[in-house]
C-alpha cells in the first residue's frame, strides 16, 4: 500500500491540538507514525446518489469515494499504527471490518435512519486493543442527541465523539481520524485535551 516515492504532504491546517491533511487517506495513512487511538466514522457505502448536497458526485455516493470497501481497508492499515481503536462502523458494514475485541453501541430510542427491517436504533462502536485504563464504566450509552447543522451529509453528534474519546484515550494522547468529515473529532480532541491528526478528501 505504501509507495517508496510518496512523502507526507504539507498539512492543510495545523495548530497546537489539531493537524488536518487534505487528500486520500488510503495514500496518507501509511505515511504516518504511531497513535494512541484510532477514532473514526468511515463512509457507510450507502450510495445516496439522490441526496442533494455539494458533496454529491454524479452517479456516485453522497460523499466522494463513498465506497463500501474503503472504510474496512483503511481501518485495517490504521489499526497497525494505533494502540487501540474505536470505529463507528454502521450496521450495514459491521461484519466487513476486522474482528473487534469488543462491541459497544449508541442506542437511539427515537431511531437514527431507516434500515431494511425498520428504523435503526443501534449504532455499533467496534473496539480494538486494550482499553486505556481508568475506572470501569459502560461501553454503550443512550442518546437523544442530534448533530450540529453543518454543510455535511452525515455529521456525528459531538456528544458521541466525546464519549468515545473519554472511553478510549487519556488527556495528552494523540488520536487519528482518517475520515475527518465535518471535523467533529478534531473539535472534541481540542476541547478534551487530546491531540488529533485528521485526513479528509473533501476540501
Amino acid at each position: 500500500m505504501r509507495s517508496e516515492h510518496m512523502s507526507l504532504p504539507k498539512p492543510y491546517f495545523q495548530d497546537d491540538s489539531v493537524t488536518i491533511y487534505h487528500g486520500d487517506c488510503r495514500q496518507i495513512v501509511p505515511l504516518l507514525g504511531r497513535f494512541d487511538l484510532l477514532l473514526t466514522d468511515p463512509p457507510y457505502g450507502v450510495d445516496f446518489a439522490g441526496k442533494a448536497t455539494k458533496h454529491t458526485e454524479a452517479g456516485g455516493g453522497y460523499i466522494g469515494g463513498d465506497d463500501a470497501t474503503v472504510g474496512p481497508e483503511v481501518v485495517r492499515v490504521a489499526l497497525c499504527l494505533c494502540e487501540r481503536g474505536i470505529v463507528f462502523s454502521g450496521n450495514r458494514l459491521l461484519h466487513d471490518y476486522p474482528k473487534p475485541r469488543d462491541i459497544g453501541a449508541v442506542y437511539c430510542p427515537s431511531g437514527a435512519g431507516r434500515g431494511p427491517w425498520g428504523f435503526c436504533c443501534f449504532n455499533p462502536m467496534l473496539f480494538y486493543g486494550k482499553r486505556s485504563g481508568g475506572p470501569t464504566s459502560p461501553s454503550s450509552f443512550v442518546s437523544f442527541h442530534t448533530a450540529e447543522v453543518l454543510d455535511h451529509p452525515c455529521p456525528k453528534p459531538i456528544e458521541w465523539i466525546n464519549f468515545a474519546l473519554n472511553l478510549g484515550s487519556k488527556v495528552g494522547e494523540t488520536v487519528l481520524d482518517p475520515f475527518g468529515g465535518s471535523g467533529t473529532t478534531g473539535r472534541a480532541c481540542k476541547d478534551l485535551g487530546r491531540k488529533c491528526v485528521m485526513i479528509e478528501r473533501e476540501e
